[in-house]
C-alpha cells in the first residue's frame, strides 16, 4: 500500500481519525495520543505536531488543556465537514442508483484576466460533482445548491445554475464519457479492491487494526470525493465502484471490533469543557 499512503495528508488522516474517535462524543484527545496512533501509521511525532498546529490556525481544531496536557476537539468547521463525510461514506454511497433524470448546469463568463478565479471556480466544481460540457458550461448529476460555493468566490454575478433534464434522443452514455475522466475514475476504485480486498480474510492484531482502519476510510473517502456519483445505468457495465463499496465495508467490518479495543487501550479522550476555545 506503499503508493497510496504517500499520497495521504498527515490532515487527511487527522480528520478521519477525529471522525472516528471524536466526532458526536463531545470529547477532546490527548495530543500524546495522536502522537502515538499516528507514529504507528508512519507519520512522525513533528510532522503530526505540526500538522495540529496548522489544523488550530485553520478554524479545524479547538485546544483544551488539562493541567499539563493539551488535548484537541472539533470545530463547527471540521464537525461539518466530518459529517459531510461520513454522509458521503455511509448514506450517499459510491453507487447512484435513485437518479430522477435531473442536471445541474452552470455557466459562467469571466474576464480573460481572471485566470486565478477561473483556476478556482473550476476546481471547487470538480469537486462539487461536475465536469466540463463545454468550456463555460459545467452539468452535475441531479440537484446539486452551489450557492455557497460561488459567494464564496465573489462570482455570483458571472454564474448562472439551472435545473434541466436531457432531450430524449441524447446519448446520455456517451457524454458522460465525454465530460468525466472515467477511466481514471475506475483505475482508482479496482486499485482500492486490489489493496484491501485480502484484508476481508485477515487478522492483525489490534493496534494494527486500528491504524488499517483509520487508512482505510481516509482512502475509501479520497476516493468517493472525487467521484461525481454519475447515474448508474449509464455508467459501463463492469462500473467498478460496487465492488470496491461491498470490500470497503467488508474490511471495515472485520477491523472495526480490534480498533475499537485498541483505541479504548490508547486513547486519552477528556469532556468537552465549553469555556475553552
Amino acid at each position: 500500500m506503499n503508493g497510496e499512503e504517500s499520497s495521504l495528508r498527515p490532515q487527511s488522516l487527522l480528520l478521519t481519525f477525529l471522525g472516528d474517535q471524536v466526532l458526536g462524543r463531545d470529547v477532546c484527545v490527548y495530543s500524546g495520543s495522536v502522537i502515538d496512533v499516528f507514529e504507528r501509521a508512519g507519520i512522525g511525532e513533528q510532522a503530526t505536531r505540526s500538522t495540529l498546529t496548522r489544523m488550530v490556525k485553520r478554524g479545524l481544531l479547538r485546544r483544551q488543556r488539562e493541567g499539563r496536557r493539551m488535548y484537541f476537539g472539533l470545530t463547527e468547521h471540521s464537525t461539518a465537514v466530518l459529517r459531510d463525510g461520513e454522509h458521503r461514506i455511509w448514506q450517499a454511497g459510491a453507487v447512484n442508483r435513485d437518479w430522477d433524470g435531473t442536471w445541474t448546469l452552470l455557466g459562467f463568463s469571466l474576464p480573460e484576466s481572471w485566470q486565478r478565479q477561473r483556476h478556482d471556480l473550476r476546481s471547487k466544481l470538480t469537486w462539487s460533482g461536475f465536469g466540463p460540457l463545454f468550456s463555460g458550461l459545467w452539468i452535475a448529476p441531479g440537484e446539486v445548491d452551489v450557492s455557497d460555493l460561488v459567494s464564496e468566490l465573489g462570482l455570483s454575478a458571472h454564474v448562472k445554475v439551472f435545473r434541466t433534464h436531457a432531450d430524449a434522443g441524447m446519448d446520455i452514455g456517451a457524454m458522460i464519457e465525454e465530460t468525466w475522466e472515467l477511466a481514471e475514475l475506475a483505475a482508482r476504485y479496482a486499485e482500492f479492491v486490489r489493496r484491501w480486498q485480502p484484508w476481508e480474510t485477515a487478522s492483525p492484531e489490534a493496534e494494527e487494526a486500528l491504524v488499517l482502519r483509520l487508512r482505510l476510510q481516509a482512502e475509501w473517502l479520497q476516493i468517493i470525493r472525487r467521484d461525481p456519483r454519475l447515474p448508474v445505468k449509464h455508467l459501463p457495465d463492469d462500473w467498478p465502484a460496487e465492488q470496491a463499496e461491498k470490500t470497503f465495508r467488508a474490511v471495515h467490518d472485520r477491523l472495526t471490533p480490534l480498533a475499537r479495543d485498541a483505541a479504548t487501550r490508547l486513547l486519552d479522550l477528556v469532556p468537552v469543557r465549553p469555556d475553552q476555545t
